[in-house]
């Protein structure tokens, strides 16, 4: 083989790494990208339910104003889920937020004044088509994380992956499957008030759960 048949070669194979290595990393952006762009959605939908629930204290309280630990209890998860840094501890804040939501929608079946309030039923309304939009993009960047982890785990872009820094990424999952749906009370029929002997914070008619 003559020397410049073998400098041919070589070029050849140089040029073939070249265009992997350049396609493998720029997969490895639009995936990073991809997953910031979806984490970015569910922050947007995560203030957007923040931003509610004060009004929803407020409605209340003007109704059961002595459940003061029940809404006590729903402002200090907001707050903490507020504070919270990253999928994983965000998570898990808003599995405790989604708890303390169910227990003042739950006030609505032992005060039946409270159910009659329109603001009340519109925050509940909005607040659960809010959880609706936020399980949507829950399983969206669920996925992309999944692909992006996927893509640094596998060789040879793992290689890459390491030189420039590519780290894997949290999902933003919730701990119970029982908790995987928003928190919805049924305001169909009447059990009475605190005299009747329901329990405020607990009905059999409420499903909740976190993002």
């Amino acid at each position: 083989m003559s020397p410049l048949s073998l400098a041919l070669i070589v070029l050849v194979v140089i040029a073939l790494f070249a265009v992997f290595g350049i396609g493998t990393y720029n997969r490895l952006v639009s995936l990073r990208v991809q997953c910031d762009n979806a984490w970015s959605d569910i922050d947007v939908q995560l203030k957007r339910r923040y931003d509610l629930i004060p009004n929803l204290v407020e409605t209340v309280k003007g109704y059961a104003a002595h459940e003061k630990t029940t809404l006590e209890g729903v402002v200090q998860a907001r707050n903490q889920a507020m504070t919270a840094q990253g999928p994983a501890a965000k998570a898990g804040a808003e599995t405790a937020l989604t708890a303390a939501l169910r227990q003042v929608f739950a006030l609505a079946e032992a005060y039946p004044q409270l159910r009659a309030v329109e603001s009340f039923n519109q925050l509940q309304q909005s607040l659960n088509t809010i959880e609706d939009t936020i399980q949507n993009a829950r399983r969206y960047y669920n996925a992309v994380v999944r692909d992006f982890n996927t893509k640094i785990a596998q060789f040879p872009s793992n290689i890459l992956a390491n030189m420039f820094n590519f780290k894997a990424r949290e999902f933003f999952e919730i701990g119970a499957p029982a908790e995987r749906e928003a928190p919805k009370v049924s305001f169909g029929s009447t059990t009475g008030g605190p005299s009747s002997g329901a329990t405020p914070g607990a009905t059999g008619s409420t499903t909740g759960g976190a993002v």
